[in-house]
């Protein structure tokens, strides 16, 4: 335990070093998704850039773009902090037709007229107003939520009828961006709580319009506080050095408050010895002689071990 206790006390204050000849990294990398690539595509690359272990905070359509938060070594202990984040999503609405996933990729199965309210400007941006707030939500068919041990679009690919089940969703934020009136397109963009499936407000966007439609294209602008901005094509993975853009751990809980722990309490707490430290319930950083450790949680003035970096 004494030997576990320098190895991190002397392990280099970052989030890569290298280890008997091997990079290692620890925390988030936040990925550009291009389109028409799974997000399992996206992890592989990564890990066989990295020869680490990756995973992600939540997948993105194939067809759809943008933020894709992967968890890079030990930054994969941190998923069930992330997963919650809210979404910003920009979509594009296709009037008109329906198809059978929901969006471009399915076959079309009715079509619509569209009247003139559901391509105004000004129509468009009153409706949108009414999906504001707490609200249930239907999921797609053709989606990965398990029924019964078996994924919805496992029975959709079988034509077998299965009742979808409902959630509870939540819509920040929403504004109309663009009419596209020749081509019945509409592009808005959208906050909303995770859990959201935008092929289903896409097609609930058009309902309520009078008409039908589905999902033409999809771009995830943010996850919580990770930003398109921030990311890094995955064109450019192989090119740069992917470490300079990997968010650390401590990062990730920077709104954390802070404890110090001396030698002995730190080894006590590594041990999975609960420590008395009356501060509110949370999560908190670690540190010893100022070096991050990694986060404890307090639950009734006990201080438990959580992510060890």
């Amino acid at each position: 335990n004494k030997k576990i206790l320098e190895m991190i006390l002397l392990r280099p204050q970052n989030h890569f070093f290298e280890n008997q000849g091997r990079i290692e990294m620890d925390g988030i990398l936040i990925v550009n998704k291009p389109k028409n690539c799974t997000s399992h595509d996206v992890v592989y690359k990564v890990k066989k850039i990295t020869n680490q272990k990756v995973g992600h905070t939540g997948t993105l359509d194939p067809m759809a773009t943008g933020v894709l938060p992967l968890l890079i070594g030990k930054g994969t202990l941190c998923s069930k902090y992330l997963i919650e984040h809210d979404k910003i999503y920009k979509a594009t609405i296709q009037l008109g037709k329906r198809t059978t996933t929901s969006d471009q990729e399915g076959e079309i199965i009715e079509e619509q007229e569209v009247g003139d309210n559901a391509l105004d400007f000004k129509y468009i941006t009153e409706k949108l107003k009414e999906f504001l707030g707490k609200q249930i939500q239907t999921p797609p068919i053709y989606s990965a939520i398990k029924v019964n041990g078996k994924k919805l679009y496992e029975y959709a690919r079988k034509g077998q009828n299965i009742e979808v089940p409902k959630r509870e969703i939540e819509i920040y934020e929403i504004e109309l961006l663009n009419v596209d009136k020749q081509n019945k397109k509409i592009e808005y963009k959208v906050h909303c709580s995770k859990g959201t499936y935008i092929r289903s407000l896409c097609e609930d966007i058009a309902k309520k319009l009078g008409t039908i439609g589905y999902m033409a294209s999809l771009e995830r602008l943010k996850v919580g506080k990770f930003m398109l901005e921030d990311s890094i094509s995955i064109d450019n993975l192989e090119n740069d050095n992917i470490e300079t853009h990997i968010i650390p751990i401590e990062e990730i809980f920077k709104n954390s408050d802070k404890i110090e722990l001396n030698h002995r309490k730190l080894e006590l707490f590594l041990n999975g010895v609960k420590l008395t430290q009356k501060f509110p319930n949370g999560v908190y950083r670690i540190y010893c002689e100022n070096k991050f450790i990694g986060t404890g949680i307090i639950k009734e003035n006990l201080l438990k071990r959580d992510v060890i970096i």
